[in-house]
C-alpha cells in the first residue's frame, strides 16, 4: 500500500488540479464523475483525469489517502476537496470558482 500511496502523493504533487475519477473526462464511467467533469470543464480549468478503474489499488488506495470512501476525488495544490457533491455544492456558491482563483488556476485559454 505504501507504493500506492506515494503514486498517489506524487500524483496530487505535480499536478494543481487533480480528479480522480472513474473512467476519463472524455469518457466517465459513472454519473458523479461525469458532473465532476462538466464542472470543471464549465469553469475551463485545465485538470489531470485519473482513471482509478484501471488499477484496482488505486481505487482503494484513494480512498485511504483522502479518508473518504467515494469516487470521483478532487484536488486542488494539493488539497483534497471533496467529491461530486461538494464540488457541485460549491460552484453553486461560487466558493469552487473563488477556491480555484486563490489558489492561482486559471482557465485554459
Amino acid at each position: 500500500m505504501d507504493d500506492v500511496r506515494q503514486r498517489i502523493a506524487r500524483i496530487v504533487e505535480d499536478n494543481d488540479v487533480v480528479l480522480f475519477m472513474k473512467g476519463t473526462r472524455f469518457f466517465p464511467q459513472c454519473g458523479f464523475s461525469g458532473r465532476a467533469v462538466a464542472i470543471l470543464e464549465h469553469l475551463e480549468v485545465p485538470f489531470r483525469d485519473v482513471d482509478v478503474l484501471q488499477d484496482p489499488e488505486l481505487r482503494e488506495g484513494i480512498k485511504a489517502f483522502s479518508d473518504w470512501p467515494t469516487i470521483p476525488q478532487l484536488y486542488v495544490k494539493g488539497e483534497f476537496v471533496g467529491g461530486s457533491d461538494i464540488m457541485m455544492e460549491m460552484f453553486e456558491a461560487g466558493e469552487l470558482q473563488s477556491l480555484l482563483g486563490q489558489a492561482g488556476i486559471t482557465s485554459a485559454d
